[in-house]
């Protein structure tokens, strides 16, 4: 009875023992089985690309107008939103610099002249460029046909304008080409921004821009017929005009942010091109009120078309920096003191970012 009684209680010891181990191993596999899935919950979430968009400020050269068109276009239609980014247009204005603006970092990327660049770039400025928009200069000489300017020696004696502060030296270069001395063969006189003394007859010739002061005289009744015009691009002066720069130590480390910014502008100059009007829409939702007018930014977005697209232009070269021009750019800052030391080219520009922008996604 003992014997029997001891095996017994041992036979159910050992199932209640045996029935707590397959509960163990079951909790066991349990956690094991929790922990994995954590894992795998874990690596799933740190592979995931961070759908913060990456915040980019532009700096423009001036007020809101078609001369950016392809930059509000670019961010009407979603394309930085496309790219991942975020960006912000900053307008410009007389009393901004925008390559002090992207220097200092209150911005990234800025348009400006090439000739300010370079200026920038000596002052040891940290800017680059990475893109250049206008392949061609904008800039003419407008006389009224009673003035009797034909060519470019017929400047002497007369009184010519333009802006100055930085806006000259195709002019000086013009004259320069031709033999002129600005203060003993005519009066160089300084212009405003209105195209009131052209109108009023105070000045023989009058510095324009083809894409606004140009359109300004014809909109004041000065028909086209009845004015000359000397292009800075005939005449081989021309220094070129709006670029795209960048805050090189930032560039540094946000080449891809750059070329997506890029890309996406230049996606959306090509629309603001084969659609102006449309274009012109979505800048005058950004212009001042009572500022301008939907018919004169549309001349203008027609005219910076032709800067952007010359007639015979490689369209897979859009926004490429032409070396050559480039040179000519810094030869004629040099020449008349915008610059003081030549220009280390392969330093002030660079097609990179372009290379980037214009592979596929």
């Amino acid at each position: 009875m003992k014997m029997t009684g001891w095996n017994t209680r041992v036979s159910m010891l050992l199932m209640v023992m045996l029935s707590l181990c397959l509960i163990v191993a079951g909790c066991g596999g349990s956690s094991g089985s929790s922990n994995e899935s954590t894992s795998a919950a874990g690596q799933t979430g740190s592979t995931e690309a961070s759908t913060e968009p990456v915040t980019v400020k532009l700096q423009l050269k001036w007020v809101p107008q078609a001369q950016f068109a392809g930059y509000y276009v670019a961010l009407d239609k979603g394309y930085y939103k496309d790219e991942g980014l975020d960006v912000q247009i900053l307008p410009g204005g007389p009393d901004i610099v925008p390559e002090q603006q992207v220097a200092g970092g209150s911005a990234d990327i800025g348009v400006d002249w090439v000739a300010s660049l370079l200026t920038s770039q000596e002052q040891e400025m940290p800017l680059v460029q990475i893109a250049q928009i206008f392949q061609k200069s904008g800039l003419v000489l407008i006389s009224k046909k009673s003035a009797n300017i034909q060519s470019p020696a017929d400047l002497k004696g007369k009184k010519v304008g333009n802006w100055m502060g930085g806006n000259e030296f195709e002019v000086l270069a013009l004259f320069d080409k031709y033999k002129l001395d600005p203060n003993k063969d005519l009066s160089f006189t300084k212009q405003g921004f209105t195209m009131d003394q052209f109108l009023n007859g105070e000045l023989d010739a009058a510095s324009a821009m083809t894409y606004n002061e140009y359109q300004v005289a014809i909109e004041s009744g000065v028909k086209a017929d009845d004015m000359n015009v000397i292009d800075m691009n005939k005449e081989g002066v021309a220094m070129l005009e709006d670029n795209l720069f960048a805050n090189s130590e930032w560039l540094s480390n946000n080449k891809e942010t750059a070329a997506k910014f890029v890309r996406a502008s230049l996606k959306g100059w090509q629309d603001a091109i084969n659609d102006p009007e449309g274009a012109v829409d979505i800048v005058m939702k950004q212009a001042e009120s009572g500022s301008t007018t939907k018919e004169h930014q549309l001349k203008m977005m027609q005219e910076v078309a032709k800067l952007i697209l010359p007639d015979g232009f490689d369209k897979t070269k859009m926004g490429y920096t032409d070396g050559t021009m480039f040179k000519q750019t810094a030869d004629i800052a040099l020449k008349f003191g915008v610059i003081k030391q030549a220009a280390d080219t392969e330093k002030a520009y660079t097609n990179e970012i372009m290379d980037m922008a214009t592979q596929s996604k």
